[in-house]
Formats: structure tokens, C-alpha cells, sequence
């Protein structure tokens, strides 16, 4: 009797621990959010807007800054900008990706700082910082990464493998890359992506969970040590991937779900759901 009390006991913990993911808040009437990053000196939350065309130089695109519960500080605290997508912030300096070019923001100010061209590149979409302050961006329909080091920002590593490259995550040695593949059109047949590890001194590539088709992805973040989360832009969704191949819908979202931000401390995913022009806070627990 003590042993079946115990175990009910226990499965009934694990229930409560494995909890479904609930829905904090969900800000409405942004404008195609695509990336999303808090600031943890001040809690402000940052998203980019494209606001047009993707990859179009219309001059639209701007970043919402809002408090910490999702209401809204300034709509378009910096605006005049193209297409901008992924950002990254390192010692008080925003990066952000726009179009074909690279652009350092005070966070302090809410000033460009500098601008960094990247010719040739077609969409840099996402970007990463990695600790010693060295910025990665990806440029997906080129399947080529770029590298900002010692003031030079240029071509890094470009190989087809990286299978349309979309998120990205500085972990100790490796860049994690989240694989976009392609979407169906104009007689391209879809094809999926997954996820990658990019040695930063060797560039060898790996596939993490050994399963390099798991959908066209987009955000990525770390989950704990060998789990990662991502999002699925054309399904519609929050998904846990973890080294061993284990693949997880946590929550079905809307299309478009973009290039979310993971705070452990609260344990709480920001997601920009890009198609629906809003971005939704939920508890991990």
C-alpha cells in the first residue's frame, strides 16, 4: 500500500511539474514582429518590426520598446529603418539585422551608433553575439554566415548544408544554427530544416539530434544544457528539441511564429507571431 500511495504521489508531482504553458499577456497591433530581446539592466523589452515586404528598402521597419508586462513605452522608438529581423544585445549595444546590413544601437540613447554594409548579402536574418563580443548574422537565402570581429564585418562561413540558416546561438565553442529550409512556391517544393552546430575554429558541421528535417525553423534559444527551443514559421509553434532527437510541439501558435527570447528566471517565452502582428509571453514551467 505505502508503494502505490508513493507512486501515485510521484506521478502526480510530475503532473504538476510538466504543467501546460499558460499565456501571460499578448500585445496587439504591432506591425510584422520579428524579433524580440529584453534587456536585463532595465527590463525593457525590444521588438523588431518590418512594417512592408521582407527584404524590402522601404524605410518602414522600426523597434518597439515596451515595459516588462508587454504595455508600450514608445511604438517606434527607432524608426527610418528597412526590413529589420534578429537582434542581439552585448555590453549596452543593440545589434540589429536590416535587409543587408548590420546596425549598432545605444541602448542608453536609443542612437545608431554605426552602420556596417554587407554586400552581396540578400536577407541577414537573424544575429548572435557570443562572449568574447564577436557578432554572427545569418544570411539565409545564401546559406552564408557572417562575422563581425575587430571592426570588419564580412563573409564567415557559406556552405549549402546550413540549409537556408535562420536562428542562431553562440554556445561555448559551436554556433547552434535553427535550419529555415524552404517554403512551397513558385514551383519549389518545401523543404525542411533542422537543427546545426558550426565548430567556431574548425567550421565543421553537426547535427544535433540527429534529424536535420524537422521544419522550417526560425527562433532559437536554450532551453538547459543539450535542449533547445524553437519556433516553426510555417507550422505555427513552440517546440523542444533536445540532443537525443526528442522533437516536442510545447504550444501550437499562429503562423509566423519568429525569433523568440527564453528568460529562465522567469521561465517565460516571448514570442513574435510575425503573420498576426503580435507578440505572446507564456510560462514554461
Amino acid at each position: 500500500m505505502r508503494f502505490v500511495v508513493g507512486l501515485f504521489l510521484a506521478l502526480l508531482f510530475c503532473n504538476e511539474a510538466a504543467a501546460d504553458p499558460k499565456l501571460l499577456f499578448e500585445v496587439k497591433g504591432l506591425e510584422q514582429p520579428e524579433s524580440v530581446i529584453q534587456d536585463p539592466a532595465t527590463g525593457a523589452i525590444y521588438v523588431s518590426n518590418i512594417a512592408g515586404a521582407i527584404m524590402q528598402k522601404d524605410g518602414n521597419g522600426f523597434i518597439a520598446k515596451l515595459k516588462p508586462d508587454g504595455t508600450l513605452i514608445a511604438r517606434q522608438w527607432i524608426k527610418g529603418l528597412n526590413a529589420p529581423t534578429g537582434m542581439a544585445l552585448h555590453d549596452r549595444t543593440l545589434y540589429v539585422v536590416d535587409v543587408d546590413e548590420l546596425i549598432e544601437i545605444n541602448v542608453a540613447s536609443g542612437e545608431i551608433v554605426k552602420r556596417y554594409p554587407a554586400k552581396g548579402a540578400i536577407f541577414l536574418n537573424d544575429v548572435a553575439v557570443g562572449e568574447d563580443g564577436t557578432v554572427y548574422a545569418s544570411d539565409t537565402p545564401m546559406n552564408t554566415i557572417w562575422r563581425l570581429k575587430d571592426g570588419s564585418f564580412e563573409p564567415w562561413f557559406a556552405n549549402d548544408v546550413l540549409n537556408g540558416p535562420n536562428g542562431l546561438l553562440v554556445q561555448s565553442e559551436k554556433l547552434i544554427v535553427a535550419s529555415f529550409g524552404k517554403l512551397p512556391g513558385d514551383g519549389q517544393k518545401q523543404e525542411l530544416g533542422g537543427l546545426l552546430a558550426v565548430d567556431l575554429e574548425k567550421q565543421a558541421v553537426s547535427t544535433i539530434g540527429n534529424n536535420d528535417k524537422l521544419g522550417n525553423l526560425d527562433g532559437l534559444q536554450a532551453l538547459q544544457p543539450g535542449v533547445y527551443l524553437v519556433t516553426d514559421w510555417a507550422a505555427g509553434g513552440l517546440y523542444r528539441i533536445d540532443a537525443k532527437g526528442k522533437f516536442e510541439r510545447l504550444i501550437k501558435l499562429g503562423k509566423g511564429s519568429a525569433d523568440l527570447i527564453y528568460l529562465p528566471d522567469q521561465k517565460m517565452a516571448l514570442i513574435p507571431i510575425m503573420l498576426s502582428n503580435s507578440l505572446v509571453a507564456y510560462t514554461l514551467d
